[in-house]
Parts: structure tokens; C-alpha cells; sequence
């Protein structure tokens, strides 16, 4: 019999492929179309950010048409006067070049003379001693060597003749392609301000009809979202622009206007653009002024403009940011500079935010939400749970900690501490944890719970010691506006209390013990005289604790995946030997057949099934509450 051919590639490498393959794919397609994508992102955007303008003036009455045709040639008078205006200052700059030469050969000879004698000087001596070295290394010249040397070489030239189309050409396209890209831009942005709603209707009818609901409002979730964070971004480089050409035109600096505008565009490079629009302006300093008290001044203002927009505009106008995260930027601004150049280096970041928004609403892009978001790739739970599987029960701890600063304990317990008890429990069933590495998570999973707890009694005293400062407060109030205080009179007789009495049975291992010390924990009833089983106690000792503490209710707790059968023998055997016996069963978690656990527990003569530890605390509480007795007077006969 033929054995079976063995395959050319492994299932992994071939569900992988088509991925891989359709990667490069788009990455070819976007590199190759670039001169087209670019003037299409840019349009886009730009749409984008004048949409709002639009939308306001044709509510106010004015024509769509109209209004895309105001809008469009204000924006393109803008940019040319803008554009006039620093090309203006650069030429300028270029023509006075000359007259600063002094102050920068200045420069270079203090600059000289701070480095005589110093290790610069020692390592311009060692560099001109390892030259003449090399010079004196050479081999005498061969006469083969020296006939070549003596060869001139020939070069073949080609009668110019007439002026041909192909000079022409290659003589004008680099003027005419930014014109043409430019015009491209201007003519896609005013037929995307005139037919927004068609574009939007054909890309509704694409999605299909069955999605009109929810293509509608991602698309205009989107839109509002893109073109708010255009504007603000917008908004904020223009400020910080104009701020940057004040500054430096009241430190003296020449040029201003076009530094100002330098670092309103280099400002759309996340982190480093504003520090590389003030290398010129330093660079202007240093030429206009002898003294670096000028260049200083620069470098300071810079700096305290970029720590105000970053650290105070910035958060106040994104609210909770941009929505995408820090690490993820820069490898977008990394990727778009080296697909799309200098172009792609400006518009990484709202290409990014774009791209953001996307996914968040469009289901097949859900990835790039995750991959470049700023939302947690993981839920509390599994962070949680991760943070234990990695033996990282400090950071486990923190995320515990941070939940519970909003929520009360026992949701804590319910949604970190308890499903990852569960959790290890399937993994050690489907082997892929081990024992040691199950009762070293318990245990960190038992510090954590206790350490949850301790906090939380610490600020139940806090709060405690608060009220009272405030009830002493306002007695003394009371005494100075001439009230009776609060603490007058006769105090009321302390109600009696009947103790009650609970039997806790952790049904198999260490966890659930550990669930055993957060039902204990999160009960606040100070009524309640807890019995705590040893998990190694057996039957007859069980039996025997119960005969003499007797309970006014047992509990069973057995944390699924597993231990059914263990808790219902358990209790079949409890109910068998004291029939009144109130028992109570914690099955927190998901069971794998919850309906057949109940009816079979309730065969067994289990008076309550509960899936959660609210649950089970709630029962304590309430059987604790129902045996307080009224309150006894001392003057009754």
C-alpha cells in the first residue's frame, strides 16, 4: 500500500498564505498608485475638514453648490496666500545669507578655540597622524599604473540638434506633476463637498439594505469623528504656528512668518516635528546673533509651547485623545514615510485616526482597532488571568486594585478573582497547566483576595472616622447657634443580637477555600460566627463539627469547571445524617449543565443553587439580619 504523499506546505503555512499574499498585495498597490493615492488621501481629507463649513452654510439657506464653491475657492486663496507668502520669505532668506557669514565664521572660531588643547583638538592630531601614515603606506607607482594614469578618457558626444519634445518633457514634468496633483486635489475636494450625500448613498447601496442602520450611523459617527479631530488638529498647529511667529519675531528673529508656518505643517509629525521646525530657527539665531543667548531663547520658546498644546490644549480639546495608541503611531509614521515620503510623513497621523474610526465600525476591520487603538486589547478578566498565567502577581494585584477603586469588592471577586479560578481549573483539565503551577496561581489568587479585602476595611475605618468628625461638627454647630445637640439626651439600649451560626464546607481543593475566604470576606454582617471546614477533614469529622457547632446553615462551595459529583455526595450524605439541616450550595461560575445540577442538588435536599457569590453573601446577609431581636429597654418591668 502507497504511503500518502507527504505535503509540500504545512497547514499553518497555508492558511497563513493567502494573508501574507494579500498583504503584499496591497502594499505593492499603494507604493505603485502613489501618485494617485496621494492627491485621493489628501482630498479626502481635506473633505473632511471642510465639510463642517459646508454643512453650516446650508443650513443657513445657502445652496449646496454655492456653499461648496465659497468654501473651496476660500480655502485655495488661503493656501495660495499662505504658499506666496513663505516662498516670499525664503528667497528672502536665501538673498541675506551673506551678510550673517561673520556671525557664523564667529561661531566656528569659538568653537575652535574652546576645542584646542581638549580631546577634539587630540583627536583632529591622532586622525592627521593615521593620514600621513597611509600616505607613506602607498606602493610606488608601476608604469602599468602610471599609463593609465596618463589615459584620458574619451567621452562620445552627440550633436545637439534641434530642440526635441523628449528634452521637453523631462524638463517639465517635475513642475508640472505637483501642479497637476494639486489641481487634482482641488477639483476632488469641491465635487466631495458638492455630492457628499451621493457618495454616501453609493457606498450605503454597496453595504447592502440590510445594513442601512448600521451603515448609516458608522458613517456618520465616523464622518463627525474625523472631521472633529481635522479641525481640532487643525486648530491647535495654527495656534501653535502663530504663537511660535510672535515669539521669535519678539526675540528678534528674522523671518518669523515663514518659521511660523514651518512649524504649524512639521507640527502634524507626531513628537518630533516641532523640534525639528526649531532647527532652522536655532540655526537663525546662531547666523544673526555672536552672542547663544539668542539661540537659547528659541530653543526655551519651542519648548514651552510644545509642553502647553501637549500637555494642556491638547487633552482639554481631544478629551480622552485621538484614540489611538502612542506605540502604534509612531510605526504608522514610520510605515507612511517610507511608502509615501515626505507627503505620507504630514499625513500619518489622521490617516491613523482615520483608519482608527474605521474600525471601530466597519466588522471586517475590527483588527486595526485593535492593533492600532488606544482601548485595552484585553478585558479586565482577561488581563487578570493573563497577569497569574505569567506568574505576575503584582501587576495581577494592580489590575484587582484599579477595578476595585469603582466597584464594590464583591463584583471584583466576581469578575477577576472568581472566573480565573475557573479558568485555571479548565486549563489543568485540558492539561495545560500542571499542579504546581495551579496551586502557585491559587495561592497568588488568595493574597490577592485577602489584600482586596484588607484595603477595603481600611476605608470602611476611613469613612468611619469621617463620619464621625462630621456628627462632632455638627454637635458643636449645634451647641453655638444654640440647638440642642445631637448627643444629648438618653441613648438609645443596644438592640440584642442573637448570634448565627454558618458552617462553610470548601467542597475539594484550594480553590475552592480560596472562594471559601471571599464569601467570608465580602459577608459585612457582624452577627455571624463563621465555622470553617479543613479540606482534609472527612465525613465523620464533618459530621462531628456540625453535631457540635450546630449551624443554622451549611454551605457547600464547589467552584465549577468539575466537583458536581464530590458537593451532591456531599450533601446527600449531610441530609442524610441531619435532615433539618439547612444547607446552601456556591456553584460560582458557569456549570456545563447548571439546570441538571439543580434539579439533581435539589433531589439531594438542597434547599438553594447559587451560580454567583452574590448570591450566596446575600443569603448569609439576610439570615443574619432576620435573627437581630427588637431592642430591650431597661426601664421595662
Amino acid at each position: 500500500m502507497a504511503r500518502p504523499a507527504t505535503p509540500l506546505v504545512s497547514p499553518q503555512w497555508s492558511s497563513a498564505l493567502p494573508l501574507l499574499l494579500g498583504t503584499a498585495l496591497v502594499l505593492g498597490f499603494l507604493s505603485w498608485a502613489r501618485p494617485v493615492l496621494i492627491p485621493v488621501a489628501l482630498a479626502i481629507l481635506v473633505t473632511f475638514l471642510l465639510s463642517p463649513l459646508v454643512t453650516w452654510l446650508t443650513r443657513r439657506g445657502v445652496p449646496r453648490a454655492l456653499a461648496a464653491t465659497m468654501v473651496t475657492l476660500t480655502a485655495l486663496a488661503v493656501t495660495a496666500l499662505v504658499g506666496w507668502s513663505v516662498m516670499r520669505q525664503v528667497g528672502a532668506l536665501v538673498e541675506s545669507y551673506p551678510q550673517y557669514e561673520r556671525n557664523i565664521n564667529a561661531k566656528i572660531a569659538s568653537l575652535r578655540w574652546v576645542g584646542q588643547g581638549g580631546t577634539l583638538e587630540r583627536a583632529r592630531n591622532v586622525a592627521r597622524k593615521v593620514e600621513r601614515q597611509l600616505e607613506r603606506a602607498d606602493v610606488e607607482e608601476t608604469p602599468e599604473k602610471a599609463d593609465v594614469r596618463r589615459a584620458r578618457p574619451v567621452r562620445v558626444v552627440e550633436d545637439p540638434g534641434p530642440f526635441r519634445l523628449a528634452e521637453f518633457w523631462s524638463f517639465s514634468v517635475p513642475i508640472l506633476a505637483p501642479l497637476a496633483a494639486a489641481a487634482l486635489v482641488v477639483v476632488l475636494v469641491f465635487f466631495m463637498l458638492l455630492g457628499r450625500e451621493d457618495l454616501r448613498d453609493r457606498f450605503i447601496a454597496l453595504m447592502g439594505e440590510r445594513q442601512l442602520a448600521q451603515t448609516t450611523h458608522a458613517l456618520d459617527d465616523a464622518g463627525s469623528r474625523i472631521s472633529r479631530f481635522l479641525m481640532t488638529q487643525a486648530a491647535i498647529n495654527a495656534g501653535f504656528g502663530v504663537v511660535v511667529g510672535l515669539g521669535l519675531f519678539l526675540l528678534g528673529i528674522p523671518f518669523a512668518p515663514l518659521w511660523g508656518a514651518m512649524a504649524f505643517v512639521l507640527r502634524y509629525i507626531p513628537y518630533l516635528g516641532p523640534w525639528l521646525a526649531a532647527l532652522l530657527p536655532i540655526a537663525m539665531a546662531l547666523l544673526v546673533e555672536r552672542e547663544w543667548s539668542a539661540a537659547l531663547g528659541v530653543l526655551a520658546l519651542y519648548a514651552a509651547a510644545e509642553g502647553v498644546t501637549n500637555l494642556l490644549l491638547e487633552p482639554l480639546l481631544y478629551g480622552r485623545g485621538i484614540g489611538v495608541s502612542q506605540p502604534a503611531l509612531l510605526v504608522a509614521v514610520a510605515f507612511w514615510t517610507w511608502l509615501w515620503g515626505p507627503v505620507g510623513l504630514v499625513l500619518a497621523s489622521p490617516l491613523t485616526v482615520c483608519l482608527v474610526v474605521l474600525g471601530r465600525h466597519a466588522p471586517n476591520l475590527r483588527f486595526l482597532d485593535t492593533l492600532l487603538g488606544d482601548k485595552p486589547a484585553l478585558e479586565p478578566r482577561q488581563r487578570f488571568y493573563q497577569r497569574l498565567l505569567a506568574r505576575d502577581y503584582d501587576e495581577a494585584a494592580e489590575v484587582a486594585e484599579t477595578l476595585g477603586e469603582t466597584r464594590p469588592l464583591v463584583e471584583v471577586y466576581e469578575q477577576l478573582l472568581i472566573p480565573a479560578l475557573g479558568d485555571m481549573r479548565e486549563d489543568v483539565r485540558l492539561g495545560r497547566i500542571d499542579d504546581v503551577g495551579a496551586d502557585a496561581m491559587t495561592g497568588g489568587v488568595r493574597e490577592i483576595a485577602d489584600e482586596l479585602a484588607r484595603l477595603k476595611s481600611v476605608r470602611i475605618e476611613s469613612d468611619g472616622r469621617e463620619e464621625v468628625t462630621r456628627l462632632e461638627k455638627q454637635d458643636k454647630r449645634d451647641i453655638r447657634e444654640g440647638r440642642e445637640p445631637r448627643a444629648a439626651g438618653t441613648p438609645e439600649a443596644p438592640a440584642i443580637v442573637a448570634r448565627t451560626r454558618i458552617f462553610v464546607i470548601p467542597s475539594r481543593d484550594t480553590v475552592d477555600e480560596a472562594a471559601v475566604a471571599m464569601l467570608v470576606a465580602t459577608v459585612d454582617a457582624t452577627s455571624i460566627d463563621w465555622e470553617i471546614a479543613k479540606r482534609s477533614q472527612g465525613s465523620h469529622e464533618l459530621i462531628a463539627a456540625i453535631t457540635e457547632v450546630r449551624p443554622d446553615l451549611v454551605c457547600v462551595i464547589s467552584l465549577p469547571p468539575g466537583g458536581f459529583t464530590h458537593a451532591r455526595a456531599l450533601c446527600v450524605r449531610l441530609k442524610g445524617r441531619f435532615p433539618k439541616l439547612a444547607i446552601a450550595v456556591g456553584r460560582w461560575g458557569k456549570a456545563e449543565d447548571e439546570s441538571r445540577e439543580r434539579e439533581q442538588f435539589a433531589a439531594a435536599g438542597v434547599e438553594r443553587v447559587d451560580t454567583t457569590l452574590f448570591g450566596t453573601a446575600d443569603l448569609c446577609t439576610r439570615l443574619a439580619e432576620s435573627r437581630a431581636l427588637p431592642a430591650v429597654s431597661d426601664t421595662t418591668a
